[in-house]
């Protein structure tokens, strides 16, 4: 059986995730089988594996630090929001429903054995298993049958580093506040407090470490700085949906929806030398953009309603009929359908008419669809002709069913498993696909950033780095500045149980 560590955090967006992470990789180099492990996630940006299977995009991020494969052993529990007080509930990878937070914690108990099961599966083929926790420990309503915190660090009988951003300021009250609000073993589990985010001089805050230690009892490990990382985030909490810069050469904007998913999708397109992505939520951001992006949506009649109400779909149509390309994914490509049917319920029922950029109609199904895909472009219309016969890979995650209307065009041939299919569509300078992870691909992203740099007339002097190639470099930075900001032996002897 595996030897487990746990990373929880003081709050939500603490650097949990990325801690994780960097413990994975730190541990991979060390010459260790490690992966990763989250009981319960809450995320809109999901993934799905090559059995067809959702996870956390946290956990994917993760195994890739770690150099494995993702496996939805590694966060058993997904919980899609779909409103302010239900989500939908994937356990196992699968969707088994929507429930309001009531019922979904009043079920909560009847979980943990597939908790379990999922854990010890995973603990049996692995030497090491980094652990991550959820919110904060110290959520005292929340910690009756907890699956997540220290709840799961009891399961696990996994010490836990205890991390806090100082980042946002209060670290010292967050740290002590939580310890204090912890039971005698759960306190009794925390084997060192991590200070995160820390931007100045370390000399300046040693004093308050050492009163720290003394008030909590607890050792610090390690002050680890604000470093500059490309690595995916999980969640609307991302610092990526703040960026607001335009690019020196290209100008890219992403609608920032209200219940945006996957917005991983556009992380490559920046990495192209020139080009800017920035999230835009108000019609005059869109003004000079040189491509107008459409992501997903847990809600997709909720948010183009948002879209009409706040002007942005009259901006995006305005602007779609001066000459600038709009491409939507999932959701977004749903929007700019025709119209959009909801005969079962999925998102309140009824039917709402789309922005009409593409000659589209969707239904949306209960049965959802979730698969990786490879493909081929086609022979594209517009300014992205260049695009034409470039290959895409990714996953679908969807509950729609888009036809395509009469003279309508596909975008691409996709491949999943022993069928091919069309996805997507496309009319003029209107794109939309289904494919997740579209812009990943080398030939794409850079085939795309080329054609709008000839549309502009502008010229790029560099190309887009392998996506894989970016990941691994971003991994490698990430634990060398980890591995340099903690007490490694602490951490080590934490795992032996000798600390």
């Amino acid at each position: 059986m595996a030897k487990a560590i746990m990373v929880q955090g003081t709050a939500s967006n603490a650097g949990k995730s990325v801690l994780a992470a960097a413990l994975c990789r730190i541990f991979k180099q060390d010459g260790y089988r490690v992966a990763p492990f989250k009981s319960q996630n809450m995320a809109l940006n999901s993934f799905i594996t090559a059995d067809g299977r959702e996870m956390g995009r946290a956990q994917v991020m993760q195994a890739e630090a770690a150099g494995i494969a993702p496996d939805v052993r590694m966060n058993p529990i997904l919980l899609k929001p779909t409103s302010d007080c239900g989500s939908q509930v994937i356990v196992n990878g699968k969707a088994i429903g929507n429930q309001t937070a009531r019922e979904y914690w009043g079920n909560k108990r009847a979980l943990i054995p597939v908790v379990r099961e999922a854990y010890e599966s995973l603990a049996a083929e692995y030497d090491i298993i980094v652990l991550e926790g959820a919110g904060s420990p110290a959520e005292i309503n929340l910690k009756q049958d907890d699956i997540v915190n220290m709840g799961m660090a009891a399961l696990a009988d996994a010490p836990v580093l205890l991390v806090g951003d100082i980042d946002r300021g209060g670290v010292f009250a967050s740290l002590y506040g939580t310890v204090m609000l912890l039971e005698e073993d759960e306190r009794a589990r925390i084997g060192g407090l991590v200070i995160n985010k820390f931007r100045g001089d370390v000399d300046i805050l040693k004093p308050g470490l050492t009163m720290l230690e003394d008030l909590t009892g607890k050792p610090v490990v390690g002050v680890v700085p604000y470093a500059k990382l490309d690595i995916d985030d999980e969640d609307s909490l991302s610092d990526q949906l703040e960026q607001t810069n335009r690019g020196t050469l290209l100008d890219i904007a992403v609608v920032r929806l209200p219940r945006i998913s996957n917005f991983t999708d556009f992380s490559a397109l920046p990495r192209v030398p020139g080009v800017g992505v920035r999230y835009v939520d108000r019609p005059d951001q869109l003004e000079g953009a040189d491509l107008i992006l459409l992501p997903g949506s847990k809600s997709t009649i909720a948010d183009l309603k948002w879209l009409r109400e706040s002007g942005l779909e009259a901006q995006i149509l305005k602007q779609h009929a001066a000459g600038t390309p709009v491409f939507g994914v999932c959701g977004g490509y749903q929007m700019m359908g025709r119209a959009i049917h909801d005969p079962e319920g999925s998102e309140g029922g009824g039917s709402i008419r789309g922005m009409g950029l593409l000659p589209t109609e969707t239904v949306f199904r209960s049965d959802k669809t979730t698969t990786q895909a490879s493909g081929v472009l086609l022979d594209i219309e517009g300014d992205l002709a260049a695009l034409s016969s470039a290959h895409t890979k990714g996953y679908e995650i969807h509950m729609g069913e888009t036809t395509l209307l009469e003279g309508a065009k596909p975008l691409q041939r996709l491949t999943r498993g022993t069928e091919t299919v069309l996805d997507g569509c496309q009319q003029g300078n209107a794109y939309g696909t289904y494919l997740h992870g579209i812009f990943d691909e080398s030939e794409v992203v850079q085939g795309l950033a080329q054609a709008l740099a000839d549309k502009k007339g502008v010229t790029l002097d560099a190309h887009a780095m392998d996506v894989r190639q970016y990941k691994e470099m971003q991994y490698d930075k990430l634990a060398d500045t980890v591995r340099a900001a903690l007490d490694m032996d602490k951490i080590y002897q934490l795992l032996e149980g000798n600390a």
